[in-house]
C-alpha cells in the first residue's frame, strides 16, 4: 500500500496494537499521527478548532484510550471501536470533533451560554456551489437549557456534485454562521487535498 493511499472504513480489533505492541511503536506513530493532522486541524476564529477526523486519527484515540484506561480485554475493546467508530468519515461526508476553547473558566461559561445553537450553524462549501450544514451530535445531547458544550461532534454530508469538485481540485471554504461567532476560511491547498482523500 503507498504511503498516498487511504484505508477506508471501520476499525476492527485486529487493525489494533496490543498494549505492548503500542508502548513499542507510540513515539514514531504519534509523530506520523501529528504529522497527518496537522493539514486536518482547522482554526475558525480564536475560539474554535475544527478536528477532521478519519481512519488514522480515529485510531490514534482508541490505541490512546486504551492504553490510559490499560484496556485489553476484547469485550472492553470493542466498546472502544464502537465509540469512536462513527467519527470514521465513510465516503461521501466528513466527521469533525468541533472544541470552543477560552481559557478563562469564567469567561468560558459566559461565552458557552451566548454560543447556544453554534453546533447547528458549521458549514462547508465547495466552490460554486451552496453551503453544507453540520449534523450535529447524533445521538448525543450536547448542550442544555443554559449553554453548549465546549466539544460537539459534526457529519458534513456532500452531495454527488460536492465529492466531484472536491476531487477535480475545487476550492474549499468552512465556517460558522452564529450571531455571536461569524468567521469563515478558505483551505489551503493541503488541507483541501487531505479532506480530498476522505471522499469515495
Amino acid at each position: 500500500m503507498g504511503s498516498d493511499s487511504v484505508q477506508r472504513g471501520r476499525l476492527a480489533r485486529a487493525d489494533l496494537m496490543s498494549l505492548e505492541q503500542y508502548s513499542t511503536a507510540r513515539k514514531e506513530f504519534r509523530a506520523k499521527v501529528l504529522e497527518h493532522k496537522r493539514n486536518r486541524l482547522i482554526p475558525i476564529g480564536p475560539n474554535v478548532t475544527w478536528a477532521f477526523e478519519d481512519r488514522l486519527t480515529i485510531q490514534y484515540q482508541v490505541q490512546e484510550m486504551l492504553r490510559v484506561e490499560r484496556i485489553f480485554e476484547s469485550a472492553g475493546i470493542q466498546d472502544e471501536l464502537d465509540a469512536y467508530n462513527p467519527l470514521i468519515p465513510d465516503g461521501s461526508n466528513w466527521k469533525v470533533t468541533f472544541l470552543i476553547e477560552f481559557p478563562d473558566p469564567d469567561e468560558r461559561k459566559q461565552r458557552l451560554a451566548g454560543l447556544k445553537g453554534v453546533e447547528d450553524r458549521c458549514w462547508v462549501q465547495v466552490e460554486g456551489l451552496e453551503r453544507s450544514f453540520a449534523i450535529a451530535d447524533e445521538d448525543l445531547e450536547r448542550e442544555n437549557e443554559e449553554k453548549t458544550s465546549s466539544v460537539h461532534f459534526l457529519r458534513f454530508e456532500l452531495s454527488a456534485e460536492m465529492a466531484s469538485r472536491v476531487k477535480a481540485g475545487g476550492a474549499i471554504k468552512v465556517g460558522i454562521d452564529h450571531p455571536s461567532y461569524r468567521y469563515e476560511v478558505q483551505l489551503s491547498q493541503p488541507q483541501r487535498d487531505s479532506l480530498a482523500k476522505d471522499l469515495g
